[in-house]
């Protein structure tokens, strides 16, 4: 009775924080429609601990159709690091490229005004502000996002630091959520008519490698630091299949922002056993690199 009282009630302030956050700012309900969002926002979709090597094999048809996978080089090798570098206009990249947004320095998805040097009008975005969802706010976007993983979640400090400039947030509140926090993006940005800034955190490509619905125990994790019980082999299938779940259930919204700006990413991977280490949060090259796929509009 404690238990579920204390599980009802966190949900219930979660609940009261995303309300609080969301009353008096611009809302336009509405479905993923294909082409439907302003060609002039931005999508951006993080595939949480997704390894380069898992999305290379398995088939993405949704994500293809964004552009072209790259592997590229994560901004730091764990979820809070890289996504705080993201929020600044540090997505991942190839230093040895020299394409526009495959490598950064040539040219940034995003460029806070102040933050260095302009890349002679190769940058997509330049915003004024303490973060780029600052940035989209003061350019009269509506601004939302959701995360998984809880680094995300916004009763603590660190996440309130992420995520307290999205006119609409909600932490999912767990791993395994992506069909709810589709919902929460639709009913705040769907179909808007004015640009929009859309972030979502995806998480069950991160640890316990499971989605909805999945034929096997999610409380037996096959990848944890120090663990005796990890299994490499399964990290993979059971990473591969969330994988290949997301991107069926990503399929409406990205087809929503087909007219728009998007960029689908890794913020890191995770190790399973080479050299003898496990999962995250330290520097391995299984850790740093990840895959890109991106589009920009025409507009």
């Amino acid at each position: 009775m404690a238990i579920a009282f204390k599980r009802h009630f966190r949900e219930f302030s979660r609940f009261l924080r995303t309300e609080r956050r969301s009353f008096g700012n611009r809302r336009v309900p509405g479905p993923w429609i294909p082409g439907s969002q302003h060609p002039d926002s931005l999508l951006l979709v993080t595939l949480d601990s997704c390894r380069w090597d898992t999305f290379d094999r398995v088939p993405t048809p949704n994500i293809d159709a964004v552009g072209t996978p790259h592997r590229v080089m994560a901004p730091s090798y764990f979820t809070f690091a890289s996504h705080a570098a993201m929020f600044v206009g540090f997505t991942p990249g190839d230093g040895l490229r020299s394409e526009p947004i495959v490598n950064p320095k040539y040219g940034k998805l995003v460029r806070l005004d102040g933050g260095g040097t302009r890349s002679q009008g190769r940058d997509r975005f330049v915003l004024g502000g303490r973060s780029i969802i600052d940035g989209f706010n003061r350019r009269g976007y509506i601004t939302a996002g959701t995360g998984a993983v809880k680094w995300f979640d916004d009763s603590s400090p660190a996440g309130t630091t992420l995520v307290r400039d999205f006119q609409h947030y909600r932490y999912a509140g767990n791993c395994w959520s992506l069909g709810r926090q589709l919902e929460f993006l639709a009913d705040k940005v769907g179909g808007a008519r004015q640009p929009v800034f859309c972030f979502l955190n995806v998480g069950e490509t991160h640890v316990p490698y499971w989605h909805e619905g999945a034929p096997w125990d999610r409380t037996r994790v096959p990848c944890r630091a120090f663990a005796e019980t990890n299994d490499r082999e399964e990290s993979a299938r059971r990473q591969g299949e969330c994988l290949a779940f997301v991107d069926r259930t990503l399929g409406p919204l990205l087809q929503a922002f087909s007219a728009a700006n998007i960029m689908v990413c890794g913020d890191h991977g995770d190790v399973w056993g080479e050299d003898g280490v496990w999962e995250h949060g330290f520097h391995h090259p299984k850790v740093m690199e990840v895959p890109m796929a991106f589009r920009l509009s025409v507009s």
